[in-house]
């Protein structure tokens, strides 16, 4: 499949809120590393510069970042995003993230306390040079049951002019009610991928659909591999339907995401110009009835 003209926009549209954005958008974790989670080597500075302009003249209009995205050497996504994209498209939404917390060093501290939300906020601010933030996720860590008092804390940013839209991560369809009675919430942001059943994750898929929210798969292109990157376990399945349309595995699992509604939005990430060209391209890949048919069993019965 020739990814040489194919552009984001081939895959249709959304809306974050008021924000429009092109449903085949760019997850900036690896900019820094193989893994936000851990320490990875820093990615070249030159090339991730390079693989964001590219997503720009790409047609990508959906970013999704967070401060607490560095490698041990401290550097960080959004000041590369500033770098790279500064003075920013009017069409780009940068969607970045709070909760988890990371020391200067990179060492992992406990998660932020409502209190601290604001000090992440505008740390996320000053990085990428903005004065309001266009959407932030709040990223739920598993020692807090409930959500209340954290996006409660955001909610408040939000009217006071810091943010313009609010989303949740890593969360149940319990704390999706919870955040939505104090305030509107316009994404959701779980791992969900073809080859991981996860019921709590179909439920927010529906959920998402009927109340006009964006569902954000992370992970979708990694599967079990998640943080250290793609995937190299395919079933034979996926390769199989890759072969039909002359794309590649990683391709496919990307428009079987966004097949999932029209409402879900996919944010597979690469520091690779040539793989951002190919997970850009996926966004034009029509599965057929049958081929969505034949991979979604593997959703059911995984290999």
């Amino acid at each position: 499949m020739s990814s040489q003209t194919i552009t984001a926009d081939a895959a249709g549209t959304w809306k974050l809120g008021d924000l429009p954005v092109h449903r085949l958008g760019f997850g900036a974790m690896r900019l820094t590393g193989s893994a936000a989670f851990h320490h990875g080597t820093p990615s070249d500075r030159h090339r991730s510069i390079a693989v964001l302009r590219k997503a720009i003249d790409l047609g990508v209009t959906h970013i999704d970042t967070a401060a607490f995205y560095f490698s041990s050497l401290r550097s960080a996504n959004n000041e590369l995003i500033n770098s790279a994209l500064a003075p920013y498209p009017d069409d780009l939404v940068i969607v970045t993230k709070v909760g988890p917390y990371r020391a200067y060093d990179g060492e992992w501290g406990t998660s932020a306390r409502p209190e601290d939300l604001r000090g992440h906020v505008e740390e996320n601010l000053r990085q990428l040079g903005r004065d309001h933030l266009d959407v932030v996720n709040l990223r739920r860590m598993p020692q807090y049951d409930s959500i209340a008092d954290h996006f409660g804390a955001l909610a408040e940013l939000r009217e006071a002019g810091l943010i313009r839209h609010l989303g949740i991560s890593n969360v149940t369809p319990r704390h999706l009610a919870e955040a939505r009675a104090i305030a509107p919430v316009v994404c959701v942001q779980n791992r969900y991928a073809l080859d991981r059943p996860d019921t709590d994750g179909d439920e927010l898929l529906r959920v998402c659909g009927e109340q006009g929210i964006a569902f954000v798969p992370f992970y979708a292109v990694a599967g079990e591999a998640a943080e250290r990157g793609a995937t190299t376990a395919h079933d034979e399945d996926v390769r199989a339907v890759a072969r039909a349309h002359g794309a590649s595995p990683a391709q496919i699992r990307i428009a079987w995401t966004l097949h999932q509604g029209p409402h879900v939005l996919a944010i597979p990430g690469t520091g690779n110009p040539d793989h951002l060209a190919e997970n850009v391209a996926a966004g034009a890949i029509r599965l057929t009835d049958e081929e969505l048919a034949r991979l979604n069993r593997l959703r059911r019965d995984p290999v």
